[in-house]
């Protein structure tokens, strides 16, 4: 889908749709009004009439007006300037692309940017491409006859006076995380069968050839048992599919200033391993490389933004299967750090293969290092599916996180990462025990993980609540690519 940004009056706009807002009570916007004048007044009739109340998130799309160019209009409600939240700005453009998607329109044209659907016209439209690259996306290129393509294909957004010079760079930005959100879900959808550790560094290779600001380089097993990824290396272990340890590169910026580093968890598949996952719903363990395929996502898109900032994405990607070569409960292991583990489920393999993950990161000597993974069930029992979990060993850090978060309606959540839970992982016969029982799950992994990054500031992201749906509309959602780029370029403008 192309996106562009245009200065003009309304009705005189040649489109396949014109879409204007009316506010709850019948009043109209002000392009609502300049095609109202145009029209003889028969947008203020159909107001009258009741067929357009303007509650938020309404529409009704209307053929052939008198004195409009355009094909069609459709007028969107924009409900009550005073109860305006992000979360109705979201469902009103997505009401509105849903409309839209519905027409056999190829192009359309919005006057909502600058017309109350939100307090900041950049933030709109970020929104806006968003949804409207939701609303076209599909996961159905391995079905032998996939739907036909959407029809909508180009995205004017219009403003009756002169737009600012800022919001073509906010336009530039969105399309970035667009694509790399798509990244981030295709891999996300793919079976477990296709997307296999092996799978996932050709597609990070393949990146570093788009985009030569990034180099790729992937790691074997053999050069993971030099390091003494002994953690790492206990999750593999059952299973045919080597394991890699992907690093991306990105320079954006001078290579004096110290990178971010964002690790992403790559489980390509999670059977639990001898702590045997439940048969229900365990297809939808193919997600649980979501945190890798976030960090590839966001990479693809910093590399589009030319973003002036050092980034490095370090993925360890692994699949977690019961075979009689697999680890067992009640096995102890040496990590990368040196601190041993005793493995009393081998079901929270994720904070194992991260362990190694974060202690490998010190060598790129971080500003800061970010871990990405669908961690643990019970931030889903915490979160449910709105808000991911956070946790940071600084301040300063987690407040930055948050804020990105808010930023890019991408929201995230913070728990406590107290020295209180940290006896909970204690173990008789190792430095510590891979998990620390029912309660407070989320919290004892991060505590966990907070074990191997005491040398940097760090944080924490649990997203097995918001990286995909179940039911109707299984799929992956591109989460948190929004919120882990708008927190760089945040970075980037300091």
């Amino acid at each position: 889908m192309e996106f562009s940004i245009k200065q003009g009056s309304p009705e005189k706009q040649r489109s396949g749709c014109l879409v204007v807002g009316v506010f709850e009570g019948g009043k109209l916007s002000a392009a609502a009004q300049a095609l109202d004048m145009a029209a003889k007044k028969a947008l203020s009739e159909i107001v009258a009439r009741g067929d357009m109340t303007g509650k938020a998130a309404s529409t009704l799309l209307l053929h052939e007006l008198s004195g409009i160019t355009a094909e069609r209009v459709l007028l969107v409600g924009l409900g009550k300037a005073s109860e305006l939240t992000n979360k109705i700005s979201v469902d009103i453009l997505r009401a509105t692309f849903g409309a839209l998607n519905a027409t056999p329109a190829k192009d359309a044209m919005l006057y909502l940017s600058d017309e109350g659907v939100g307090k900041d016209t950049s933030w709109v439209i970020k929104q806006a491409v968003l949804a409207a690259a939701e609303s076209t996306y599909r996961a159905d290129s391995l079905k032998s006859k996939p739907a036909k393509p959407a029809t909508l294909k180009s995205i004017t957004f219009a403003t009756l006076d002169k737009p600012a010079a800022t919001l073509k760079h906010a336009l530039d930005q969105a399309a970035a995380i667009a694509h790399g959100m798509a990244l981030t879900k295709d891999l996300g959808n793919l079976p477990g069968n296709i997307c296999t550790p092996t799978y996932l560094a050709a597609k990070a290779l393949a990146l570093a050839k788009v985009h030569k600001s990034i180099k790729t380089t992937v790691l074997e097993e053999k050069d993971m048992q030099k390091l003494g990824m002994g953690s790492f290396l206990s999750v593999t272990r059952g299973s045919e599919q080597p394991a890699k340890l992907i690093t991306l590169e990105y320079f954006g910026a001078a290579k004096t200033q110290k990178p971010i580093v964002l690790v992403g968890k790559g489980i390509t598949f999670d059977t639990g391993g001898i702590s045997l996952k439940p048969g229900a719903e365990m297809d939808e363990m193919k997600y649980d490389m979501c945190g890798a395929a976030s960090v590839l996502g966001t990479m693809q898109a910093i590399a589009e933004m030319g973003l002036k900032l050092n980034v490095v994405g370090v993925i360890p990607t692994c699949e977690n299967m019961p075979s009689g070569r697999a680890t067992k409960p009640g096995d102890i292991v040496t990590s990368m750090s040196g601190q041993t583990i005793e493995i009393l489920n081998t079901d929270a393999e994720g904070r194992l293969i991260l362990c190694d993950a974060l202690t490998y990161s010190k060598k790129f000597n971080p500003d800061t290092v970010i871990d990405i993974a669908t961690l643990t069930g019970a931030c889903v029992i915490a979160l449910g599916h709105v808000a991911s979990g956070m946790f940071s060993n600084e301040d300063k850090l987690a407040k930055e996180l948050l804020a990105a978060g808010e930023q890019a309606h991408d929201r995230i959540w913070q728990l406590p990462l107290w020295e209180d839970y940290q006896p909970l992982l204690d173990s008789n016969f190792a430095d510590m025990q891979n998990i620390g029982g029912r309660a407070g799950g989320t919290i004892t992994a991060a505590c966990f993980l907070a074990r191997f990054t005491k040398e940097y500031r760090w944080a924490h992201l649990d997203i097995a609540g918001t990286a995909w749906l179940s039911g109707k509309q299984k799929g992956a959602t591109g989460r948190p690519v929004p919120l882990l780029t708008q927190y760089l370029i945040n970075r980037a403008g300091k």
